[in-house]
């Protein structure tokens, strides 16, 4: 009996950490399908309009990669010189 005594709190405590972490793995699971579901109603209602999808950027006819519309541009490759100021 004594040895229950003294395992019993840490087999609770480990129980309650499993439940929480399972909960915690099933609800990401549960997030990433609707995000991938809504992603790809996104892509067919953009097919359908013939416009281009919605995730990522689009490759250009040659090939290169083009942003898409309300990208950050990107940084400049230099700080300003004193004559840009």
């Amino acid at each position: 009996m004594e040895y229950v005594a003294v395992l019993l709190p840490s087999l609770v405590v480990g129980l309650l950490f499993w439940f929480a972490m399972k909960s915690i793995f099933n609800a990401d699971k549960a997030e990433r399908q609707a995000e991938a579901t809504a992603q790809a109603e996104a892509d067919a209602r953009a097919a359908a309009d013939g416009s281009a999808p919605a995730s990522g950027s689009a490759a250009g006819q040659d090939g290169t990669e083009v942003p898409r519309p309300g990208a950050a541009p990107d940084a400049p490759s230099a700080p300003p010189s004193e004559s840009d100021k």
